[in-house]
Order: structure tokens, then sequence, then C-alpha cells
């Protein structure tokens, strides 16, 4: 039989953000969704991962928060205006003052990938500026996450760098 918990959505995995929609000031000359925007998108899905593990808005109140400190993201297709999107999120690491985590852009209808992100956040302590370990209700629930999340697949484009193919033209 499955306990009440099971079905909360720290549990989930990956998560699965709420849907959004590519708003229509967010369309660049080349009609299409401007690469700034697909990170708003990105961290809007964040902030809901953020908010089930307690470090979310409320969080700062309290003196701490989370900065981003690393980003790859890889743009693989254009979205447009009005286009419905949903973002998974998946924790692929942790330890006492850090979360290396990725996610994908989904456009919500048709279920292809339009973009990949993945990235390092640290917890920091507001008053002092500085890194610091998370609070222990956070942690706890970041173990819980990590357990679900710890079954899937690591993803292939995880740990992926930025450098041109090897072609020969133009390459030392």
């Amino acid at each position: 039989m499955l306990d009440r918990v099971d079905f909360e959505p720290i549990f989930f995995a990956p998560f699965v953000s709420s849907v959004m929609k590519v708003e229509p000031a967010w369309i660049d000359y080349n009609g299409h969704l401007n690469m700034a925007y697909y990170n708003v998108l990105f961290d809007r899905a964040v902030d809901e991962v953020f908010e089930l593990l307690g470090c979310g808005a409320d969080y700062v109140r309290k003196g701490f928060s989370t900065f981003t400190a690393e980003v790859h993201v890889r743009y693989l297709r254009e979205l447009h205006e009005g286009d419905p999107v949903r973002v998974t999120f998946q924790l692929l690491e942790y330890d006492n003052k850090r979360i290396h985590y990725f996610e994908q852009l989904f456009h919500a209808r048709e279920g292809w990938v339009s973009a990949t992100s993945e990235n390092m956040s640290l917890h920091v302590d507001m008053a002092a500026k500085k890194v610091a370990p998370f609070r222990p209700e956070v942690t706890r629930r970041l173990l819980q996450m990590k357990a679900s999340h710890g079954q899937l697949p690591r993803p292939e484009a995880a740990g992926r760098s930025v450098r041109m193919p090897e072609s020969g033209i133009g390459s030392t």
C-alpha cells in the first residue's frame, strides 16, 4: 500500500514544472524566443523546486538563499510566441553547500526538447554573504529528492563543455 507521502512532488522523478507560456515580449528580431528568456523559464521551474525543498522565497526571510554559480545552456529547437512549455528538473548531486542539477525545457503539447540547462547553485548565508551549509530541513528534503532522482539515468548531455569540433580548419 502506498503512503500519502509517496505522492508529494518532491518524490517525482524527474520533477515536472507547471505549464508556462512563451510571452510576446520575449520574442526577438529573429521571430523566436530570445536566448535570455530560456533562462527565465528554467529559473521559474527552479523556483517551484526550491519551494518544495524549503529554500524558496520564504527562506530569504530566515536569512538564507541560493545563488547560481554556473550554468551551461544548450539551445536545441526554437520556441515561438504562445508556445506552452514545461521544465523537468533532475537533481544530480548535492553536498552541504551546493546543488548540481539538470533541466530540460519541453514543448508541453508536442513533447520535444527545446533546450537543456545544467546548473550549480550555492547555499548562501545572506547576513554574511558567504557560502554556508544548508539548514537541516533543506538537507532532509535534498536527501529525499536524491533518493528518487538517483534512480534516473544520468542525462547524456550532463557534464558537457563548450568546444569546437575538430575539423582541422582554424584549430591548433
